[in-house]
């Protein structure tokens, strides 16, 4: 007769869960049902691109590529994005549930109340639960899996609660200007973000990057003196900030990119076998990272602002990680200032700031980016099974101490655990199913069929001493329970599977001079796995080889690399060479400024229109503005200005360049030319002195050649060069321009 198995939450966690127990088990092991108290699937992910409701924005990029967001055995679609949008991922959810789970019993706008063990004499679960129309039911099953999600619900500080006479909100609430500030804006020109880590980072670029729309866009701005406002950040300690696409050659001045996690998860920069690099942070261990984050984003971070610059003593310290294309830009800018110390209290228009003491005034609204507490996600357990688990509300990171990697406790073990932990990267999901599938199977932990690679693995876990240990330990790392590959093969030796070899020969990289060899979930097959099953994972990883071959030889991600980093103001010098009298030649010096907006439709064809109001992701572009004083070579001198509107599109990977219109500069009129980035021979790229790109435009009677050369220093653009050769009847010029931060 199958086992009955109650499963908490239908995110990714609980669909993989229900997925693990009817597919990698034995047919008739399991019988699933799966409560949802919300009326759709997908938790934290929204289920389509209006889906307001939940945690995270639909529109929200995600921080992970496709490649590590996804199981084992369903690849993403071929034209979706590299890095999908929260909806997109939703969508995925659902295709994934469509496929998988047609045998599990799948209850939405059910809310499980209270779960009871029952007598030991009788193991098993009494779960109570109530719908949405407040009807209440009550099951016993055999098993009980906690899917709930770590994120249960805001954790706000007690200043939070104070006399404030501006808007409150979590960072997981905001969503656009309008809703945070009004349609009429208001008193006050600061908004203040607190939380200086993950979410803390995200929320304040995505809000300068709101800003910056808002003042720079065409037409009436959508709150009035949008150009009033800045981003004040609270910080207490300074993150190592990542752009979404990094290098695994920071060293080149025309470096490759690859999406960050496609590079943080490559298996030939780790020495094997591997051990863990998270939990206790040593201070050598500390200053090693340290470096290795100096050296991938080439600087201390002191280029943008000494605020978040990390160096002397601080290399001691545990390093943090956060992830935003536009926030240390926009710090460099001053739209974002960065300030330290822990908020105190709110009160009118002003923050009173701790250590150091301080005030932060004219605040026009505050958003909470300080993270999420856990144990309301347990609360329909009783207060016997949380002492059990050792529970600590105050314990953000630990909240509970679970053994074998978060998956289970000896003294309850037909209760189990998966995705309950910070940063639950998906194949860490689907391998802690795996095991409690396996587990259970067996008949539990003490069982005498467990199969002997598990037996092996549980007689040496020290996973709830070692959790115990961190909540008092003050050099525990940002994500204490381990690094991703460490427990990728953790749970593939205890489950016995073996790590599928590339299926392509990788480019080599450097330090190590080895191929790429990039860990996803879908080289972690089940070895049930079906002949359908076992085509998804292979389509999987030719998408992820592919990519990372693109990005290696042929400058794939290059034209985002430079979009990116083109934020801000940079000093211009160019100089003007013609060899006809009625152009004069001369010098120009000024700034070049480049304005992020959200993406307008001016001068493209109406199917962007049509895009757009189906709800796809316009994009963004920059507002191009140039202005300094031109000398000529006979002695004239003048003020000078140039508008243009930059563009980049993610699908064909291609920036553009438009000129505006003549009426109304703030739009595009028509396009001037497509860069298109040169890639270095094969073996060249460190010699290569930068990224060479060409573009071309014929106007009227004169063509214009272009050349760029951008110069990078790991990430960042550190100059670039334009240079014009513009040739016509009444032509013969040369436009030659460095720009320099």
């Amino acid at each position: 007769m199958p086992k009955r198995v109650c499963i908490v939450g239908a995110g990714p966690s609980g669909l993989v869960a229900a997925k693990s127990l009817l597919h990698d088990a034995p047919p008739g092991t399991f019988d699933v049902t799966v409560f949802e108290s919300q009326s759709r699937i997908g938790g934290l992910w929204p289920a389509h691109k209006a889906d307001n409701a939940g945690l995270v924005h639909p529109r929200m990029v995600a921080n992970q590529s496709k490649h590590t967001i996804q199981f084992s055995d369903l690849a993403w679609p071929e034209d979706s994005p590299q890095l999908p949008r929260a909806w997109q991922v939703g969508e995925y959810l659902a295709r994934y549930r469509n496929k998988y789970l047609s045998a599990a019993k799948l209850k939405l706008g059910t809310l499980v109340e209270k779960a009871e063990p029952l007598e030991s004499h009788q193991p098993g679960w009494k779960v109570q639960t109530r719908s949405s129309q407040g009807d209440t039911n009550e099951e016993m099953f055999d098993h009980l899996l906690v899917a709930s999600g770590y994120f249960g619900r805001p954790a706000l500080p007690p200043a939070a609660t104070d006399d404030a006479q501006v808007p409150v909100i979590h960072s997981s609430q905001y969503r656009d200007l309008v809703s945070l500030l009004g349609k009429t804006g208001g008193k006050g020109t600061k908004i203040l973000v607190v939380g200086g880590q993950m979410s803390g980072v995200e929320t304040a670029g995505t809000i300068a990057s709101h800003l910056s729309s808002a003042a720079h866009s065409p037409g009436q701005s959508i709150i009035p003196n949008s150009g009033k406002y800045t981003v004040h950040h609270l910080i207490q300690r300074p993150a190592w900030v990542f752009p979404l696409h990094t290098s695994p050659k920071p060293t080149s001045s025309a470096p490759p990119f690859l999406p960050l996690d496609l590079i943080s998860n490559n298996l030939a920069s780790r020495a094997h076998p591997l051990t863990n690099l998270q939990g206790h942070i040593s201070p050598d261990a500390a200053k090693l990272t340290h470096s290795i984050y100096q050296r991938s984003l080439g600087t201390d971070q002191e280029i943008f602002s000494s605020a978040v610059a990390i160096n002397g003593d601080e290399t001691d310290s545990p390093p943090y990680l956060a992830v935003s294309d536009c926030y240390m830009d926009f710090v460099r800018t001053g739209l974002i200032t960065v300030s330290r110390g822990r908020l105190a209290a709110l009160f009118d228009h002003e923050a009173a700031v701790a250590q150091p003491d301080g005030t932060i005034t004219d605040v026009a609204a505050v958003i909470l980016a300080t993270g999420f507490e856990a144990s309301s996600s347990l609360a329909f357990l009783p207060e016997s099974v949380k002492k059990t688990l050792a529970l600590d509300r105050s314990d953000l990171k630990n909240t509970v101490a679970l053994g074998f990697h978060g998956t289970y406790h000896p003294d309850l073990p037909n209760l189990g655990f998966v995705g309950f932990y910070r940063s639950p990267y998906w194949g860490i999901m689907e391998m802690q199913a795996r095991f409690l599938a396996a587990m259970w199977t067996a008949g539990g932990p003490a069982s005498p069929s467990l199969p002997v690679t598990i037996r092996e693995a549980l007689e040496k876990d020290d996973s709830i001493k070692e959790t115990m240990r961190l909540r008092t330990d003050p050099r525990a790392s940002q994500f204490p329970m381990g690094d991703y590959a460490w427990l990728m093969e953790e749970f593939a030796s205890a489950l016995g599977l073996t790590r599928s070899a590339p299926a392509l020969d990788m480019p080599r990289v450097l330090p190590s001079n080895k191929p790429m060899d990039i860990l996803t979930p879908a080289r972690y097959l089940s070895a049930s796995a079906t002949k359908e099953q076992l085509a998804e994972a292979q389509h999987s990883l030719r998408q992820t080889e592919a990519v990372t071959r693109a990005g290696l030889t042929s400058g794939r991600f290059v034209a985002r690399a430079v979009f990116r980093s083109l934020l801000g103001e940079w000093k211009l010098d160019r100089r003007i060479s013609s060899l006809l009298p009625s152009h004069p030649s001369g010098h120009f010096r000024g700034t070049a400024r480049f304005l992020l907006r959200e993406g307008t439709g001016d001068g493209r064809e109406s199917s962007f229109y049509r895009a757009v109001a189906a709800g796809q992701d316009p994009g963004w572009e920059y507002l191009y503005v140039e202005e300094g004083d031109f000398e000529a070579d006979n002695g004239l001198t003048f003020r000078a200005t140039r508008r243009y509107v930059w563009r980049y599109d993610e699908e064909k990977d291609k920036l553009s360049v438009w000129f505006v219109r003549t009426d109304d500069p703030k739009r595009a009129d028509y396009l001037f030319h497509e860069v298109d980035f040169v890639a270095p021979a094969a073996g060249q790229a460190d010699e290569s002195g930068g990224w060479e790109a060409t573009a071309g435009h014929l106007c009227i009677e004169d063509f214009y050649d272009v050349q760029y050369l951008f110069n990078f220093k790991a990430v960042n653009l550190g100059d670039w060069r334009l240079e014009y050769t513009v040739k016509g009847p009444k032509k013969d010029y040369t436009i030659e321009g460095r720009y320099s931060r």
